[in-house]
């Protein structure tokens, strides 16, 4: 093929992607690690303030970061019991990546946030939701770890949705993400 062809497929390819994709952001958020996690809403809440429409998914190691610490759900199953004690319960039971330290790390880290003026997690949390940032659940994961809806955080119109949902949002999204 003749290159001046080819470049100016190659254009118009990219025009079509372009046409079919909102100002959107998609994002997979998979682990549950502070740092990570900290990363996720920082990236979400940077670019809503930029315009852009925002979803994140949370899902497997992600999900128990989503659990409200004073709530609690009835009706679990021994393997449901046993995730829910096993794995952290909300944002102030997560910890860092690396460099945990048994938890000195994660200490450390919440220690000089603060003293910086950085937002914690459940700041950047209450700052997504208040921009708009949608919060999606992975059904099939809060499923398997025994989690029930009524645990999980108050947030502007979360929704409990399997991965299709995600999918079809991530479709015509100009980024998408997996953290």
């Amino acid at each position: 093929m003749d290159p001046s062809k080819e470049l100016e497929l190659i254009k118009q390819q990219i025009d079509e992607i372009r046409e079919g994709s909102k100002n959107k952001l998609s994002m997979v958020v998979f682990s549950g690690d502070l740092d990570k996690l900290l990363a996720a809403f920082i990236i979400a809440t940077g670019a809503v303030a930029m315009g852009m429409e925002v979803v994140m998914f949370f899902t497997f190691w992600a999900t128990p970061a989503l659990r409200d610490r004073k709530k609690k759900a009835k009706g679990k199953d021994i393997f449901g019991k046993m995730f829910g004690f096993m794995l952290p319960r909300g944002f102030r039971k997560v910890k860092l990546a690396k460099m945990n330290m048994g938890g000195m790390g994660t200490a450390m880290m919440k220690y000089l946030m603060k003293k910086k003026n950085v937002a914690s997690l459940e700041e950047m949390v209450s700052l997504a939701g208040e921009l708009g940032v949608k919060l999606y659940i992975c059904e099939m994961s809060m499923s398997l770890m025994g989690f029930k809806p009524g645990e999980m955080i108050d947030y502007p119109g979360v929704e409990f949705v399997g991965v299709a949902t995600f999918l079809a949002e991530a479709g015509n999204s100009r980024i998408q993400l997996f953290i």
